[in-house]
């Protein structure tokens, strides 16, 4: 008579795991594609390194999730003042304290250098 309960009881079940499960499988997918975690805006992340004082340009920029704790940044820094070791400590602590990213790593050119940069063009990713 009431046969149908169990087919039922399954299926509820079933869409109870599938509905506790979906940021899970959205979070492994977003880190199987090299996404842009969530709460990261790039723009503002471009926006707070161009800010930097010697900063003149930025470009290759990718943001990228290490795991779901923990997040990746590379970046071509244009400076004027190569010689200034202070502005790698200022990004590294701009990217700390503003997006909590720690793994931070940071190319420094010149313009020229940057001149001759293929990855300079924002087509080129």
């Amino acid at each position: 008579m009431l046969l149908w309960l169990d087919p039922l009881a399954s299926l509820l079940i079933a869409l109870v795991i599938a509905a506790g499960t979906w940021g899970l499988l959205r979070q492994s997918m977003g880190l199987a594609l090299d996404a842009v975690p969530a709460g990261i805006d790039p723009v503002a992340v471009d926006a707070c390194l161009r800010a930097l004082p010697g900063v003149t340009e930025v470009h290759d920029l990718h943001v990228w999730g290490l795991s779901t704790t923990d997040i990746g940044l590379t970046a071509h820094l244009v400076t004027d003042a190569l010689a200034d070791g202070g502005l790698l400590g200022r990004a590294i602590h701009a990217m700390e304290e503003k997006f909590h990213i720690h793994h931070a790593t940071f190319q420094l050119e010149t313009a020229a250098d940057a001149a001759r940069c293929r990855l300079r063009p924002a087509s080129v990713i």
